[in-house]
């Protein structure tokens, strides 16, 4: 199977695949609230610039350091961000799964388009996802998100997840 390393079964392969289509499609759904359950408690979850990856700059265009973070992050942004409403469309390409310690490295490609309500659909991002991943309780859970943006010229307001 192609991205299945030595030492990760198509199975994993398949699970952790999955894992990377529901990160998306809750995110496309707006469902914020379950889209934090994939984390575990005392995660880690990034969006950085490819540029500032590059300079070893360790400026994040988000950080969320637990769990916790990232619901108020998702409970501020209904009940007190202003932002414009839009509706997210992710595309998650071949996903490439390592062992790594006692989880597993993840990393894939993305595109994030987004429409607006005036009717105009755009390229919002474009990069990677680099996810560190463990079993908890036998499910498959994100330890670390790093969101790595091809550019961190973001067009408007980065309100929401990527």
């Amino acid at each position: 199977m192609t991205g299945t390393p030595r030492g990760v079964s198509p199975e994993m392969h398949l699970e952790v695949t999955m894992l990377f289509e529901e990160y998306g499609r809750l995110l496309d759904a707006d469902s914020l609230e379950e889209w934090t359950t994939l984390f575990v408690p005392d995660c880690r979850y990034e969006i950085m610039s490819r540029e500032n990856i590059e300079q070893n700059l360790p400026l994040s265009l988000m950080l969320c350091d637990s769990r916790d973070m990232l619901d108020d992050r998702v409970y501020s942004l209904r009940e007190a961000n202003v932002f414009n409403i839009h509706y997210d469309c992710h595309l998650i390409g071949p996903v490439r799964v390592t062992p790594q310690g006692d989880g597993w490295a993840a990393t894939a490609a993305y595109s994030l388009f987004q429409s607006i309500q005036a009717g105009e659909t755009r390229l919002f991002s474009v990069g990677r996802y680099h996810a560190e991943l463990r079993r908890v309780d036998n499910v498959l859970r994100i330890v670390r998100m790093r969101v790595v943006v091809d550019t961190g010229a973001i067009l408007t307001l980065l309100a929401t997840p990527i």
